[in-house]
């Protein structure tokens, strides 16, 4: 329960790009805001201009500043002000500020409303062409050391489809080092000034994203969409045979040896089980 009758926090999705994908609830909710979280007051400032919305009190809530800024934020909400977070463009708490915030107002009882708007990583999913039933937000891979490379590693075997951002400068060491673990032939769409006028999607393999990105210069920031990694070919009946036969040959009980092998080859016990009673 709030600790306030009227105080309470709402993060507000903005345009990513094309200013008339504000929707009216946004607009409502900056227009009756005492107190605007943002990443950046001159650019939040000029959204807010464009609308005829009133300058309100600004808080500079980035990377750098959350910590120290979520005390400011709280407190306002706890007085009863009405504390409208956004970030740049998108969805606050996606890739940008507002997961720590939304955080502390939970713990600290006060009600946090949303309200949705644009979002790059759904935009590029669903035009993308990829599955779309089962998806991962990855976000902006490390830079390097070992958790770049742990991260490169997980997506090696990763089956949902997966969503990255990325810089232009970074755009082609990323693709390299996505096709050294994925395989040159692993699917991925590239997407880019989404919602604005030069908006593009390519769609095509790693290997020729590589290409492409050596004769383009990539500009704008990107949003990548990484085909799912193909499930392994099922084992064969005579592989499966020469497995159990293996497991026996230690000393295995035929059940246990079917057990070991299913696991193994991660195909249906039942179907081991057979196997290992017709020899």
């Amino acid at each position: 329960m709030s600790s306030s009758l009227s105080g309470r926090l709402v993060l507000v999705g903005t345009p990513i790009g094309n200013l008339g994908d504000i929707s009216p609830r946004a607009l409502e909710a900056l227009g009756q805001a005492a107190v605007v979280a943002c990443e950046d007051t001159r650019r939040t400032g000029r959204l807010l201009s464009h609308f005829g919305i009133a300058s309100p009190t600004y808080i500079v809530v980035n990377e750098h500043t959350e910590g120290d800024a979520a005390e400011r934020v709280l407190g306002h909400v706890q007085r009863g002000d009405v504390v409208v977070l956004v970030s740049d463009a998108g969805m606050p708490g996606v890739s940008d500020p507002g997961e720590f915030l939304v955080s502390k107002a939970i713990d600290a009882g006060i009600t946090v409303e949303v309200v949705p708007g644009p979002s790059a990583v759904l935009h590029a999913l669903v035009a993308s062409g990829l599955t779309t039933s089962r998806f991962v937000f990855e976000g902006f891979l490390p830079r390097k050391g070992s958790g770049r490379a742990l991260r490169l590693r997980e997506l090696t075997d990763e089956k949902r489809t997966a969503i990255l951002f990325e810089a232009p400068h970074r755009l082609e060491k990323t693709l390299n080092d996505l096709a050294e673990v994925c395989g040159v032939e692993r699917r991925i769409v590239l997407a880019r000034e989404l919602t604005k006028l030069h908006e593009e999607i390519w769609r095509g393999s790693l290997g020729t994203a590589i290409q492409r990105c050596a004769e383009v210069d990539p500009r704008g920031e990107y949003v990548l969409v990484l085909e799912g990694a193909l499930p392994a070919a099922e084992a064969t009946d005579d592989q499966l045979r020469e497995a159990v036969k293996l497991a026996i040959g230690r000393g295995l009980s035929k059940k246990d040896a079917a057990a070991e092998v299913a696991e193994l080859f991660a195909v249906a016990r039942n179907r081991a089980y057979e196997i290992a009673i017709a020899l």
